[in-house]
């Protein structure tokens, strides 16, 4: 294995005869975000499981940070910090006391005032855990994963139940760890989330790896979603244009939807050209990192078999 963050190889996890995850193989580089994508029940929480340390793989094998989770945990967890949904913390704890007893665990924790301010906790430092908020405890959840000064970040939908401002603020502390050299390994059903924030992306479906890519390679893969083109009003595309839809929705205004790649476009742009057309614009939407996850998971939750695979190769 490399030098990763995380590394799993054929990663299998079975629960009786179901299989959760079949062969999965991901790489997080040092320093960088990866982002695991998929539906629920895709296979995303027992991967993390494995990397976590918190179950055995029933196949393939996962080295974090150079060691085996199981083997090597007690090594392991100063080392790394774990954003969990919910639980793990008793409810009964004020914020202020949770936040400073996972602090006592670290040789060289940040301050936890620092995190408490930063993450907007301050006027809740006093209050019970049970008492938060959703997005309080998802605020309290993240401080907890961050305040070891941790050299990989698990994060379990990091900004789940939290406002505006919060996830913003969320975004900027992910993209800081960035920049201090950890590693982050998240998942998130925000699209737009992943997109801003992940170097890396692995999509599963059904268990299994559907693409992996950087997010532009993955929608540059996925090509043209659109062609706008400003041109003379009244054109009637002709039977050359027939394998492409070429709509005018205003008066001048073409959109043109189709199996978009640099030919079609020069073939399009050509039609304008032999009708006499004057175009004076041409605007292209490329596909988003959401447009090629709906289409790789479409069908997943209606029993899609886990041996379908598309992978966007570097």
């Amino acid at each position: 294995m490399s030098d990763g963050a995380v590394e799993c190889r054929d990663v299998v996890v079975r629960y009786g005869d179901t299989t959760a995850v079949g062969g999965v193989s991901l790489t997080v580089p040092r320093g960088r975000v990866l982002a695991l994508l998929g539906h629920n029940g895709a296979g995303k929480t027992s991967l993390l499981q494995v990397c976590e340390g918190f179950r055995r793989a029933d196949g393939g094998c996962c080295r974090v940070l150079g060691l085996d989770p199981i083997a090597d945990h007690d090594a392991l967890m100063p080392r790394i910090g774990i954003m969990l949904q919910s639980g793990g913390v008793y409810p009964w704890a004020t914020a202020g006391e949770i936040l400073r007893l996972f602090a006592s665990f670290s040789a060289n924790p940040i301050a936890p005032d620092m995190l408490v301010e930063r993450l907007g906790l301050h006027k809740v430092v006093r209050t019970r855990f049970r008492r938060l908020s959703g997005g309080e405890q998802q605020r309290l959840s993240l401080a907890i994963a961050l305040v070891g000064r941790p050299e990989l970040v698990f994060l379990d939908e990091p900004t789940a139940g939290m406002d505006t401002e919060a996830r913003h603020t969320t975004w900027e502390l992910i993209e800081e760890l960035r920049a201090d050299g950890v590693s982050v390994l998240l998942t998130t059903h925000l699209l737009d989330e992943a997109e801003r924030l992940a170097d890396d992306v692995v999509i599963m479906r059904s268990g299994v790896v559907a693409a992996t890519g950087t997010p532009g390679e993955l929608t540059a893969a996925a090509g043209i979603d659109l062609l706008e083109v400003r041109a003379n009003a009244g054109l009637v595309p002709d039977a050359s244009l027939a394998h492409l839809k070429l709509t005018e929705t205003s008066p001048g205004e073409y959109a043109v939807a189709g199996a978009l790649d640099t030919a079609a476009i020069a073939e399009v742009l050509a039609w304008f050209a032999r009708a006499g057309a004057q175009v004076t614009a041409v605007n292209t939407r490329r596909r988003t990192l959401e447009d090629v996850y709906l289409s790789l998971t479409a069908g997943e939750k209606a029993g899609a078999k886990a041996g379908e695979k598309a992978k966007v190769t570097r």
